[in-house]
């Protein structure tokens, strides 16, 4: 890992995923988290001030990126909660089959070298009934955005951490075998970056 991405991204993915449009779009899901919480890419902890208390008993923190861990830190004492920060990978997760109430993936899905083999370990240990919270940018509507999203994504990509414009969120979601109740509009800020879904999965079958 070079200077920039172990000292410098992890401050700027935190101060680009903390405005307050994006901080809204985390309102509005992650006070539906109950139970034991699986949270994918946990970064500098941004999520936890949304947690309900009251609702979760506990939360395994996944994220890769374990410099991040320590910005985390903060927030998770702020918040009163019982949180595991553990440094693994989404797409090979070490956990059981079925163990956790709900999972939360904010912000994560674009960066995932293999969302897909992500979604299917995030299906596995759901339980039963279990949710799938998500809030994510993505690809947009609009053949004019579409094509910024595809002209910039070379520079984009290695200055935000392997973040992808046009991740087509439904349909990773779709293949995954998740059914979903989903909303989507453009937030404010450019409007590249600016499509956002958001709402809740649960396994098929």
């Amino acid at each position: 890992m070079n200077f920039y991405d172990h000292h410098i991204l992890p401050y700027l993915i935190d101060l680009a995923c903390g405005v307050r449009p994006v901080a809204k779009q985390r309102q509005k899901v992650i006070p539906l988290a109950q139970g034991k919480v699986l949270e994918i890419g946990i970064g500098t902890g941004l999520n936890m001030p949304f947690y309900a208390k009251d609702r979760v008993e506990k939360i395994v923190g996944v994220d890769p990126a374990l410099k991040m861990h320590s910005l985390a830190q903060k927030r998770v004492q702020a918040a009163g909660l019982q949180v595991e920060l553990v440094g693994l990978s989404a797409e090979r997760l070490p956990l059981a089959d079925a163990s956790f109430d709900t999972v939360v993936c904010t912000y994560t899905l674009c960066s995932i070298p293999e969302p897909l083999a992500a979604l299917a370990e995030m299906r596995r240990v759901l339980k039963p009934g279990g949710k799938l919270l998500f809030s994510e940018h993505g690809v947009a509507p609009d053949e004019a955005v579409r094509r910024w999203q595809k002209r910039l994504q070379p520079i984009w990509g290695p200055l935000a951490g392997g973040c992808s414009l046009s991740a087509d969120i439904p349909q990773l979601l779709g293949e995954a075998g998740f059914s979903t109740q989903m909303q989507s509009t453009y937030l404010p800020g450019p409007r590249f970056v600016g499509y956002h879904y958001w709402g809740e999965a649960t396994a098929q079958g």
